[in-house]
């Protein structure tokens, strides 16, 4: 008998569209797109894909709760026993929806599943403990090897072998902790690597310690009464109507907006597009996330030089991490050229 397995993808992989199809409700696919028909390649006869089914990446990540319960009762039909989603690579939002739908399914049914996505996807760090995500390349060039790999491991997830450690399955760590007998005792492999690091040997800790990215504080202004300051935020503050279209979730962009005349925020102005925190009081008062109102009063009474006439927005939450870089680094570029001395920087 084959192992009945459900292979979960979003809009693009799914062959009807890009972001203008990110919207798509959860629905069925009628046949296997090649995506999943490369995946039951590489899973073999002892495997059965017998369903592909699809949400938009966007109407997921704003109606999660709604999007994993049409998922999972079109799973209910299938008697399924195993579950892959993606690969998502660095794609944010749709790697937030497929560790979010594999955890669900986990929970759900009790089985087995895998997902694949590269390590600066937030649903890496947000998942990674409720399924196994296999390692993947940045973007969609590394697809092959992302089928492979993730057909490899689901093999032996499905059929409950024994795995070995994460690094050599290439999947990420899950912080948890196995017994295993090993040939030397912990004392003596604690003294052949504390031997190695003295004389500049590789060696490799079975302790690792995570990996904070530190970023060196900026100096103190000199004179915060003659600097120009800027407003910059991650809380998602967009004028009415958010214009841009930035994204609740994962946001793909960020916003330039013109201050012009404006002296304080409130809902006839501006608003919220971020979907990571309850938006009433910053819808009602934009000023509480975005404190342009008090840095025109700061201005005002010669506190500060200026208020830069620009403000930048995005939303934070689920955004990838290189995504985040490439904003900080394209908006820090444009504050130079404005000749910018100081940010205030707010988020949620």
């Amino acid at each position: 008998m084959s192992i009945k397995t459900v292979h979960y993808i979003n809009q693009f992989f799914a062959g009807i569209g890009g972001e203008e199809k990110a919207d798509t409700k959860p629905f069925e696919m009628d046949s296997l797109p090649p995506i999943s028909q490369q995946l039951q390649k590489q899973l073999g006869d002892d495997f059965e894909i017998v369903k592909t089914i699809v949400c938009g990446d966007t109407y997921y990540n704003e109606n999660e709760k709604d999007a994993q319960k049409e998922l999972l009762e079109m799973m209910k039909k299938y008697d399924v026993e195993f579950f892959v989603a993606g690969p998502a690579f660095n794609a944010g939002r749709y790697g937030v929806a497929c560790g979010s739908i594999s955890k669900a399914v986990k929970e759900e049914f009790n089985i087995p599943v895998v997902t694949g996505m590269f390590e600066e996807n937030p649903g890496c760090d947000m998942y990674k403990k409720d399924a196994y995500i296999v390692k993947t390349k940045n973007s969609a060039a590394g697809m092959r090897k992302a089928i492979k790999s993730m057909a490899k491991l689901s093999v032996k997830v499905a059929k409950g072998e024994e795995l070995e450690s994460p690094e050599k399955e290439g999947y990420f760590a899950q912080g948890k902790r196995v017994n295993y007998f090993a040939e030397k005792t912990g004392s003596k492999r604690a003294v052949e690597m504390l031997l190695k690091k003295i004389n500049n040997e590789e060696f490799e800790t079975e302790y690792p310690m995570p990996d904070f990215d530190r970023v060196e504080p900026a100096k103190a202004i000199a004179d915060i009464t003659k600097a120009k300051v800027a407003l910059v935020t991650s809380g998602g503050i967009v004028p009415k109507g958010n214009p841009d279209k930035i994204e609740s979730s994962s946001a793909s962009k960020y916003g330039t907006y013109e201050i012009g005349d404006l002296t304080d925020l409130d809902d006839t102005n501006a608003e919220t597009a971020h979907g990571g925190y309850d938006p009433t009081y910053a819808n009602v008062d934009p000023d509480r996330v975005l404190p342009l109102d008090v840095l025109k009063d700061m201005e005002k009474e010669g506190k500060i030089g200026s208020l830069h006439n620009k403000w930048y927005s995005t939303v934070g939450n689920g955004t990838a991490i290189a995504s985040a870089k490439k904003y900080a680094a394209e908006i820090a570029q444009k504050l130079k050229e404005d000749k910018v001395d100081a940010v205030v920087l707010t988020s949620t």
